[in-house]
């Protein structure tokens, strides 16, 4: 019987994926192939090599997984019961959450992808990698069909091809359903909100709308902090296209602030819709993940804010070098160790696309993106970035973390003329066509 679903599984994925990738190939030129077969390739091998016998983290969500589908087999009644619950306890283990935990919930999501890789972690991996590298292709196409005069290249580059996406957001870790499923949701709101045919967003499709609350559920379930500020954003740009096509808002600044105005309508209803969301609760959240993360990083290289305390005005204070951070550190020469070089290079290259830009920017030659959607880009970047920086002093989880942020950053960063054309020259333009 768990041979017979598992291969049942299996087909049923091969026969949407084979035809799914065949309309990709044709409907890319050469260059956008090169990144399908490469950008696929190295997320499948990174989540082989790495979690095809998992350690750490990787292996306790892996084992927990296996508990629950264990339980599934045995006792299906009682194991549907733990996948909506808080505990897992079968085979004489019990482990309680409280609260959401996104580890509980991404080990069963392994539960349910065991039902087809019969709990071999390695094609976990690769269910896994397999559903970031779809999302991020997905939002690459989306944006480079629905905003022809941006330069295509720059979310090929920073969602497919940037290395340390690839290698983050791969396997069977958190980051990997995180960047797949908000990836895969704002390219079906972008196709959404921007279809050149439509006199408006109209009414959404009823499968469209279901995929989009799955996608949105899971990304929440990962980490929620990561998630609210990309819905809210979300909703910032049907609400801008919606008065927009009805003529209320035109320019720059009434988008802007009507994009405000949303953002302080969350802040304000947020802490009434949970007790995490408040502020008080916030800040020693955050501060308690910053102690425990320095604590865990001695001799290891690290950063630390010597006053950093659990106070809106301390961390208001602290959010600008909390940023830098993250978009900084490690700095070249500040480690020998091979990891915190390539990551040290990484940054050196974000600083130079960053003087470009800002340099393009100057000159009026900032990039053709929607104003709106590019103020939710930047927004979502800075917030996750300041968040980031003051929860995680480690460079090796810092560098992981920030993997979310870092596709859309480098988007950002190549809207410009300048890179648009260094993209262009690259072979890095436009699709072929859409996909047939």
């Amino acid at each position: 019987m768990k041979i017979a679903l598992a291969l049942v599984l299996n087909v049923a994925l091969l026969a949407g994926l084979l035809p799914w990738l065949r309309r990709q190939w044709r409907g890319s030129g050469s260059a956008w192939r090169a990144a399908l077969a490469a950008g696929l390739g190295a997320r499948l091998l990174v989540g082989a090599l790495r979690d095809g016998h998992p350690v750490s983290d990787a292996g306790y969500v892996q084992h927990l997984g296996q508990l629950l589908t264990a339980q599934l087999w045995a006792s299906p009644a009682a194991g549907w019961q733990s996948l909506a619950g808080d505990a897992v306890q079968f085979a004489g283990e019990r482990v309680v959450y409280y609260g959401m935990s996104n580890t509980l919930f991404l080990a069963k999501v392994l539960a349910v992808l065991n039902l087809a890789s019969l709990g071999v972690a390695g094609l976990n991996a690769g269910y896994l990698s397999l559903f970031s590298f779809v999302g991020c292709w997905q939002l690459a196409r989306a944006l480079a069909r629905g905003f022809p005069a941006a330069p295509a290249g720059a979310g090929l580059v920073g969602l497919v091809l940037w290395p340390s996406v690839a290698y983050w957001a791969a396997g069977l870790n958190k980051e990997a359903a995180l960047l797949g499923s908000g990836a895969w949701l704002l390219a079906l709101t972008l196709d959404w909100l921007y279809a050149p045919a439509a006199a408006g967003p109209g009414r959404l499709p009823l499968g469209r709308g279901l995929a989009m609350l799955a996608l949105g559920l899971l990304c929440f379930n990962m980490r929620y902090f990561f998630a609210v500020p990309l819905l809210e954003g979300m909703l910032g740009l049907a609400l801008v296209q919606k008065l927009r096509r009805r003529g209320w808002v035109r320019g720059r600044g009434a988008q802007a602030l009507v994009l405000a105005a949303l953002l302080a309508a969350g802040v304000a209803v947020a802490p009434e819709v949970s007790v995490v969301f408040r502020l008080n609760k916030f800040t020693s959240q955050v501060l308690r993940i910053y102690d425990h993360d320095l604590l865990m990083s001695a001799g290891r290289p690290h950063f630390e804010y010597a006053d950093l305390r659990p106070t809106p005005a301390s961390f208001l204070a602290h959010a600008p070098l909390a940023a830098l951070n993250t978009f900084t550190r490690p700095w070249l020469g500040e480690s020998a160790e091979p990891q915190y070089v390539a990551a040290g290079l990484e940054n050196a290259l974000l600083l130079a696309l960053g003087a470009l830009a800002l340099g393009a920017l100057a000159r009026g030659r900032g990039g053709r993106l929607p104003f709106a959607l590019a103020v939710v880009l930047l927004g979502y970047c800075l917030l996750l970035a300041v968040l980031v920086g003051l929860s995680t002093p480690n460079l090796g989880t810092l560098s992981r973390y920030r993997s979310i942020l870092l596709p859309f950053w480098v988007l950002l960063l190549l809207q410009n003329d300048y890179a648009a054309a260094a993209l262009r020259r690259l072979g890095l333009g436009a699709p072929a066509g859409p996909p047939a």
